[in-house]
């Protein structure tokens, strides 16, 4: 058999289906697009800022049915509106254009922030937090709701995407759980502690992602588009402290709440301490990279705290990740290695710049200016209240939370900012918090859903109603607070 013939027989086969679904993902975003081209430039907004508009939205139809991987597709819109002028006309000003997301602090944070997670990982830190966790709260069922609830609250600040945090830390721990009760997926006995205990695993991590910037990548997207439509730069403590009453309330209710609408069968759960100090004591005392990686983050965090004034998070990040390497927790191949944390990079960083295109085409003015006339005469506490439950519950019509902020947040900021009912920077906020808590409203609303979902423990039905018991109870909260909290701060 010659060499053609036996790469002909050795060539796998694409099964028809599978070539029509590529097909109909890639031919998507230039429907999207071309459609937006065929209608006529509305008035008062320039050719070019229509014609980008049509481009964002190609860009980001692109990215949600991924016919190549995001980054590639966000890379692709940067430089189809740089080669075509459509923001600066002038060659060497659409360049500076299509490469100003690569200098975004944010966008580096969120590199930092990936790397920090592979040196818990790396180290077994998160994993012995975990189970110290479970160890110490374990001993009832409930005990166990918030032992992995506090375990994701400890994570988060250092681990920006909830579904590596959640689905990667988290999950491998919790999952050993259920089995020690006789719980088994995909029968009767699921409710007996499983579905309990994923649930309420899988909800801590919406509200631990609302609490830090650094807790979902998408928070420091929405920071970095605050800045070019506000001018303000939003710094950890301020978001932190914003959020706080919220986050506090939130975090310990929770468990309670879903132990209430959603009980376990077994109440008493002695086995699951023995098992987390069995697990550590295989693990043995804390490792001198484990000791580090901890100091290293503790560092961190007193930095993002207390020295925001004097030196950039982005530049502290960078620091420790450099102790990383110097003091062996992440050997320096792995960190060039990492594809996805240099994917997100370039998808965050594109991300940016093409919303920031939005701006600076003056396409949101004009949006906000078509706006306004229809929230007039609105009282301002239903103002609030509507456009922030609109700009949440939009996500049952999104996949991903990138997706929802890339396409929404700049338009709604753009909009509300032009209110007088708070400042800007208020409404920046009332807008960016939400974005980890609409993760919990259904089954696709973020990465770590799938995860759990898929685990057999939580029926769908289940699913879709908690996510929205959950969803209006956030709310409820959130809105009762927020805006009398960010006041009595002076935001």
């Amino acid at each position: 058999m010659n060499a053609h013939v036996a790469a002909e027989v050795a060539a796998p086969v694409v099964p028809v289906r599978t070539r029509y679904s590529t097909a109909v993902r890639a031919a998507a975003p230039f429907v999207i697009g071309g459609a937006v081209l065929l209608v006529p430039t509305p008035e008062g907004l320039t050719a070019n800022a229509w014609h980008f508009f049509a481009l964002f939205l190609a860009t980001i139809t692109g990215i949600i049915t991924e016919p190549i991987p995001g980054a590639a597709i966000g890379l692709l819109g940067v430089f189809v509106a740089a080669a075509l002028g459509l923001v600066r006309p002038a060659p060497t000003q659409a360049t500076a254009w299509a490469l100003s997301g690569f200098s975004n602090a944010t966008v580096w944070l969120i590199f930092a922030a990936y790397m920090f997670a592979c040196g818990y990982s790396k180290t077994g830190l998160g994993r012995r937090i975990a189970l110290l966790m479970i160890r110490a709260l374990g001993n009832r069922t409930l005990g166990l709701g918030y032992a992995v609830t506090f375990a994701d609250l400890a994570l988060a600040p250092v681990t920006p995407s909830a579904t590596a945090r959640s689905s990667g830390s988290i999950y491998p721990v919790v999952r050993n759980i259920p089995e020690l009760y006789d719980s088994h997926p995909d029968d009767a006995s699921a409710k007996r502690v499983g579905a309990y205990l994923l649930y309420t695993a899988l909800a801590a991590s919406m509200v631990s992602s609302s609490m830090f910037i650094t807790a979902l990548a998408p928070n420091t997207m929405a920071i970095a588009m605050i800045a070019k439509a506000t001018g303000v730069t939003i710094p950890w403590t301020l978001w932190f402290k914003g959020f706080l009453p919220v986050g506090i309330i939130l975090t310990l209710i929770q468990p309670a709440l879903l132990y209430a609408i959603y009980p376990p069968q077994i109440k008493d759960a002695p086995e699951a301490p023995r098992w987390a100090s069995a697990q550590l004591r295989e693990m043995g005392p804390m490792s001198r990279k484990e000791i580090t990686m901890l100091l290293l983050v503790l560092g961190a965090l007193g930095f993002w705290i207390g020295g925001a004034s004097f030196v950039d998070p982005a530049v502290v990040a960078g620091f420790v990740i450099l102790g990383m390497v110097i003091f062996g927790v992440v050997p320096w191949d792995e960190i060039v290695g990492h594809s996805q944390a240099w994917s997100t990079l370039i998808w965050f960083a594109t991300l940016v710049t093409m919303a920031g295109g939005l701006a600076e085409t003056k396409f949101l003015d004009w949006l906000a200016a078509s706006l306004l006339p229809m929230l007039s005469g609105i009282g301002p506490d239903a103002t609030i209240v509507g456009i922030v439950l609109t700009f949440f519950f939009l996500h049952y019509f999104f996949a991903s939370i990138t997706a929802h902020t890339a396409t929404l947040f700049p338009l709604f900021l753009a909009v509300a900012v032009k209110i007088p009912v708070v400042t800007p920077v208020a409404w920046a906020l009332l807008l960016a918090y939400p974005l980890g808590m609409i993760g919990v409203l259904t089954p696709y609303a973020s990465g770590q859903n799938a995860v759990y979902y898929g685990s057999g423990y939580i029926k769908r039905q289940d699913f879709w109603l908690l996510g929205f018991v959950l969803g209006c109870t956030y709310m409820a909260v959130y809105l009762t607070i927020i805006v009398k909290w960010l006041e009595y701060l002076g935001v």
